[in-house]
């Protein structure tokens, strides 16, 4: 039997990107998956696919974590449908790409804190009282970029940092608990997100500076994300040159941000 078989999986940021690719790599085990997000229609399209592949139950909930009272209202139908919850993976994120000196609008930084640390937050409060009873285990797909600065993405990283302070410190709490914390680190990959990215204006880009070609996909990180929920990992760094990077910078930190600023110039 799958480690998911038969597991109640709340997945926030499932319509696109890697969180429906997570969605669908866990899908052939045979959860119940609660797919949480604000677009509606594909989010009922990837519930679908992944009864396809063999998911037990999957049911689309619309939400914005952003909002306290709808990330409780997500736990609500998950414990109503399911009966408790056993993982809860906060996935929801959104981004920048713009140099600090060049933005004009400063509520970028708000609104990326409200999505990518205070959403994980609120989802964590909701259904930590359900993770508790089942000895769950609580994800927070963070990134590489909050355990290292990266230029262009000063927002974005400064809520990943705070991400990851937050399950740090969360999981030293839920020690005999029973519950595990896995932080989940990823490099860069193809996904939506580049293009969503809020530019200097506050408005999104539209289209990705990323070589997509030369990053690893969404499909890829997620197979790279279900082992480490498999294995209840402590933290996933999922790329050499983040693995390396972590040690590497206690000796060469400078060399780190010479890596980090050519890896944004050439968007790779």
């Amino acid at each position: 039997m799958a480690v998911f078989t038969d597991k109640t999986i709340v997945l926030t940021g499932a319509s696109t990107g890697i969180g429906r690719a997570l969605s669908l790599e866990l899908a052939p085990q045979g959860p119940r998956l609660v797919l949480a997000a604000r677009d509606e229609e594909r989010l009922e399209r990837v519930a679908s696919e992944c009864r396809a592949l063999g998911a037990k139950r999957a049911i689309a909930v619309k939400a914005d974590v952003t909002a306290p009272e709808a990330c409780g209202r997500v736990v609500e139908r998950a414990v109503a449908e399911f009966g408790g919850i056993d993982v809860l993976v906060n996935n929801a994120g959104i981004s920048m790409i713009a140099r600090f000196d060049e933005i004009r609008d400063l509520s970028v930084f708000e609104r990326i804190l409200r999505v990518n640390y205070l959403g994980a937050v609120y989802m964590t409060h909701h259904a930590l009282p359900h993770l508790k009873r089942s000895r769950g285990l609580i994800v927070a797909v963070a990134s590489l970029t909050g355990l290292t600065g990266v230029p262009t993405r000063t927002g974005y990283s400064a809520s990943k940092h705070a991400m990851i302070g937050f399950f740090d410190s969360l999981r030293v709490e839920l020690l005999d608990s029973g519950v595990d914390v896995t932080v989940v680190a990823p490099d860069f990959v193809v996904s939506e997100i580049h293009r969503r990215s809020f530019g200097p204006d506050g408005q999104p880009l539209g289209a990705t500076p990323m070589q997509e070609e030369k990053i690893m996909s969404a499909a890829e990180c997620a197979r790279r994300i279900a082992r480490a929920m498999e294995r209840r990992q402590r933290l996933a760094v999922l790329s050499l040159r983040g693995r390396l990077g972590r040690y590497v910078r206690l000796f060469a930190p400078g060399l780190i941000d010479r890596i980090a600023l050519k890896a944004v110039r050439e968007g790779k």
